[in-house]
Formats: C-alpha cells, structure tokens, sequence
C-alpha cells in the first residue's frame, strides 16, 4: 500500500504548498491540506478474506476429491482419514494465505470493508486532525481542511464556524466533489492544488484578505504514515 511520505517528491510538495501560499494570497482563510495513508485500524478484512478463501479451497478439496461409499471387493478407494486430513490442511493454508493477503493488497482490504465503516473511520479522523492541526484556533474562525485519506479512495473538506456561515456546507461540498474526481484521474497533488485554487475563489468574495492578516498557519503539506 501506498504511504503518504513515499507519495510526494519535493517538486510536488511545493506545487501544493505554492498553491496555498496563491490561494490564501487573497483570503483570511487558512487552508491546510493533509494526506493520510489511511484513516483507521481495520480488523474485518483480513478476517473475510482469510474466511473466504478457505471456503474456497474447502470446495475444491471436495470437487477434486469427492468421497464415494466403499464398494464389495473394492480396495482401491483412498480411506476416509486421507481426505479429511487434505480438507483440513487446505482451508488452513487458505486462511492464512487469505489473511495475509487481505492484510497486504489495498484493493483487497477495500473489497472486504464495509464502505461505511471507511467513511465513518475517515471522516472522524479528518476531524480529529483539524483540531490536533489547529485549524480552528485560528482568530477568525477562517480555518478549512482538505483531507485525503489514501487507503479508503477518500476526501473530506471541513470548515471552521467563519467559514461554514459565508460559504455554507454545499460549497464545501462541491470543493470536496470536485477533489475526489480529480483524483480519480490524476496524481494527488495535481488534484490538491486545483481544489485548493478553487477554495481560494470560492473564499476570496466573502472572506478577503486584510491589510493587516497574518498568516497563523504555515503553507506546508502534512503527510501523515
């Protein structure tokens, strides 16, 4: 799996952050972007991956060695101990291949968590990093996030109060729309770059930059492993 430090070279780190720098240029916002390798702790796809894998092989052991009832004078039919001992050897070898495997491949551990499950782990932690960032101790309230979250294929853009009351939660919404599509097609920091020049827009009419505004936060992307 792709981690958050490994993603980014120099060049493309300051093609972010010169995007922030231009952006806030005409804002009070403070705009902070961030990259997770992923959200949360995910114990079930290992579990179903492993689960399902020696069901498979269970199958297989079956099909290829179905038993048949012992026939008069017949002693050419394998005895019962030696396919069970196959069946069993099988589903264990399959669970632990299963559950390494879902461990290890992204798009495995993804097809066996509850998309649900990785929305709710996502959007708390982006939470949880506004606050630990300090996105909302700025003094106008004008902090926004805008988090990727690599493992899951997810985004969240969050607000601070300033930000919510001119823009309101749709426009949030549609810079969080427009990231996600963006990175369906092109590499991360491309995409943040462009979402956070339209935040810059979309912030420069009801929240523009003072005279006298400093900057509270420094212009750098967080990347978090």
């Amino acid at each position: 799996m792709q981690r958050a430090s490994e993603l980014f070279n120099e060049q493309q780190r300051k093609q972010v952050e010169d995007a922030v720098s231009k952006a806030e240029s005409g804002t009070s916002c403070e705009i902070v972007p961030v990259v997770a390798t992923e959200s949360g702790s995910y114990d079930r796809p290992e579990d179903m991956a492993g689960l399902w894998l020696a069901i498979l092989a269970a199958v297989t052991v079956w099909l290829l060695f179905p038993r048949e009832l012992d026939q008069p004078g017949d002693w050419a039919a394998a005895p019962l101990w030696t396919g069970v001992t196959s069946m069993i050897a099988a589903i264990v070898v399959a669970f632990v291949i299963g559950t390494l495997a879902g461990n290890r491949i992204g798009w495995l551990r993804r097809l066996c968590t509850p998309r649900k499950q990785m929305l709710a782990k996502v959007e708390t932690r982006a939470r949880e990093v506004f606050f630990d960032r300090r996105v909302h101790h700025t003094l106008g309230n004008t902090g926004m996030l805008i988090y990727v979250s690599l493992f899951e294929h997810m985004a969240v853009v969050l607000g601070d109060q300033e930000v919510l009351d001119k823009l309101g939660q749709p426009v949030l919404d549609k810079l969080c729309e427009q990231l996600t599509s963006d990175l369906r097609q092109g590499h991360p920091s491309e995409s943040l770059s462009q979402v956070i020049m339209s935040a810059g827009e979309e912030l420069s009419g009801p929240l523009p930059r003072s005279d006298d505004d400093q900057n509270e936060l420094q212009d750098a992307l967080v990347l978090i492993d």
